[in-house]
């Protein structure tokens, strides 16, 4: 779940500034503080983004491990390693 403070982040990465609870305190003499539209924006596009990476994050479980990878190397045996990744990408395909 992407918050306010993620979005604030996202946007003014070098500034200064406190969130208790709902209530921002901008602390940053240099930057501007970001507009209550900005940061909900900047909510939106971080939650979509992120949840247009599921399948990635689903996937990343699942792939056989570097130890297998690196036994399927060694034992020349890629072609079943192959079938092991293709099944994880065919369980959770990109949108």
């Amino acid at each position: 779940m992407i918050t306010t403070g993620d979005a604030i982040q996202s946007l003014k990465p070098e500034a200064e500034w406190v969130l208790h609870g709902d209530v921002l305190t901008w602390m940053d003499d240099v930057q501007t503080e970001p507009t209550q539209s900005e940061i909900d924006a900047e909510e939106t596009r971080l939650q979509a983004e992120y949840d247009s990476q599921a399948y990635a994050r689903s996937r990343k479980t699942e792939y056989p491990t570097i130890q297998e990878c690196v036994h399927a190397i060694l034992d020349d045996d890629l072609d079943a390693l192959q079938v092991l990744r293709q099944a994880v990408k065919d369980k959770y395909p990109k949108p």
